[in-house]
C-alpha cells in the first residue's frame, strides 16, 4: 500500500544516482578508481576514499545536495573513489590480503601518481573502514589523515552470547561447506542478513515518510536512499570466511593477530593523524564496535567524535559538519 502510494514501482530502479562528474583514473577486474575534482582545489592532500564490500558506493554520491562526496569537493578537496564493482562467480577465491594489497594498496599508489601528492588522507566507510584500518596497518604508502566513519574494529562489542559463539566456531567446517557451495554469497542474502541485524527497523523509513509525505525533496530523497538499502552486492566467499571467523568470533584485528600475505597486522603501526566518528543512532554498527581504536594506535593527533544521526546519515547529509570540515582542512596541507 505504502510502496504502490508514493509510486515506489519497479520503475524506481531508473533512479538516477551517482551523478557528481568523475573520471575512472585505474581499473582492475571489476574494480574502479574513480577521480571527483574539487570545484576549486584549496588542498594539497587528495581524498582516498573505500566503500563497504557489501553495498554499492554511491550512497556517498545518491544525489544533488544529497552527497558527501560533492561536498567534499565543493569544499576544495580532490576526491578518489575506490569502488571494486560487482564480484562474480569467478571472483569466490578472492581474500582479505587480496582486498588490501592487490586493490587498495595498488589504488592508492595510482591515485598518488594521478594526483602528483606527496601524502594522501584515506577515509573509510562502514566495512570500508575496517579495510581502510587494515591497510594502514600495512601500508608503506605515505597516509597523512585517517577518517573512519562508522566502522567496525572491535568486533568483541558485538552482541552474540558466549553459548552463540562457541555454536558458530563449533560448526566452523559445516559454515565453511555452506558458503564453499555458494561461492559467493547473493545479494539477497546480504539483505536479509542485514534486514534480520537490525529488525525491527525496516518499517521506521515508511513511518518517517508518511509524516513527509508532502514534502517533494524528502520522497524524493527516500527513494534514492530506499534503491540503495536494496541494491547490495554478491559477497566474495574466502573473504566472508576471514570476516566471520579471523574478525567476528577471534577479533584477531583489535588483538593484533590478523595476518595479510603473512604480515601481523598492528595497530599500533598507524601514526597517521585519526579522526574516528561514531553516530547516535547507529543499530548496523553502534560505537562500541568502534571506539576502541583510539587506544590501539601511535598516533599522537587523534580525535573522537559523536555525530547525530544513523548509520548512513552522514553520507547524505550534502554538507560536512562543521567539526569534520575544520578537522580536514587543518590537516589537508603538505
Amino acid at each position: 500500500m505504502v510502496k504502490q502510494q508514493f509510486g515506489l514501482t519497479s520503475e524506481d530502479t531508473e533512479i538516477k544516482v551517482g551523478q557528481t562528474p568523475k573520471t575512472a583514473i585505474w581499473k582492475k577486474n571489476k574494480a574502479v578508481v574513480w577521480y571527483y575534482p574539487a570545484k576549486e582545489r584549496k588542498f594539497e592532500v587528495p581524498l582516498f576514499l573505500i566503500y563497504s564490500l557489501v553495498s554499492k558506493p554511491y550512497i556517498l554520491d545518491l544525489s544533488h545536495n544529497s552527497s558527501m562526496i560533492q561536498a567534499f569537493t565543493k569544499n576544495g578537496y580532490d576526491v578518489y573513489l575506490l569502488d571494486f564493482g560487482v564480484a562474480g562467480y569467478e571472483d569466490k577465491d578472492l581474500t582479505l590480503d587480496d582486498y588490501i594489497s592487490k586493490y587498495i594498496k595498488k589504488a592508492v599508489q595510482h591515485t598518488l601518481r594521478h594526483s602528483k601528492a606527496n601524502e594522501i588522507t584515506v577515509v573509510g566507510y562502514c566495512l570500508g573502514g575496517t579495510l581502510a584500518t587494515i591497510y594502514a596497518a600495512v601500508a608503506d604508502e605515505p597516509i597523512k589523515n585517517l577518517i573512519l566513519f562508522v566502522t567496525p574494529v572491535d568486533f568483541q562489542q558485538l552482541p552474540l552470547t558466549a553459548s552463540w559463539r562457541n555454536m558458530l566456531k563449533e560448526e566452523r567446517g559445516t559454515i565453511e561447506k555452506i558458503i564453499d557451495h555458494y561461492g559467493i554469497i547473493p545479494p539477497t542474502f546480504i539483505d536479509k542478513g542485514i534486514k534480520l541485524a537490525t529488525s525491527p527497523l525496516p518499517i521506521k523509513p515508511y513511518l518517517a515518510l508518511l509524516e513527509h509525505a508532502d514534502n517533494t525533496q524528502y520522497v524524493d530523497r527516500w527513494k534514492r536512499f530506499q534503491k540503495w538499502t536494496s541494491d547490495h552486492v554478491p559477497f566474495v566467499g574466502a573473504t566472508l570466511k576471514q570476516l566471520i571467523f579471523d574478525l567476528a568470533l577471534d577479533n584477531k584485528l583489535v588483538n593484533n593477530e590478523l595476518l595479510i600475505n603473512k604480515t601481523r597486522v598492528n595497530l599500533k603501526n598507524i601514526n597517521a593523524n585519526l579522526l574516528v566518528v561514531s553516530t547516535t543512532d547507529d543499530d548496523l554498527v553502534p560505537e562500541e564496535l568502534t571506539v576502541s581504536i583510539m587506544e590501539l594506535v601511535s598516533s599522537r593527533d587523534k580525535t573522537y567524535q559523536l555525530e547525530k544521526g544513523g548509520h548512513a546519515t552522514l553520507a547524505i547529509k550534502g554538507r560536512l559538519p562543521k567539526s569534520l570540515d575544520d578537522w580536514l582542512s587543518e590537516r589537508s596541507i603538505s
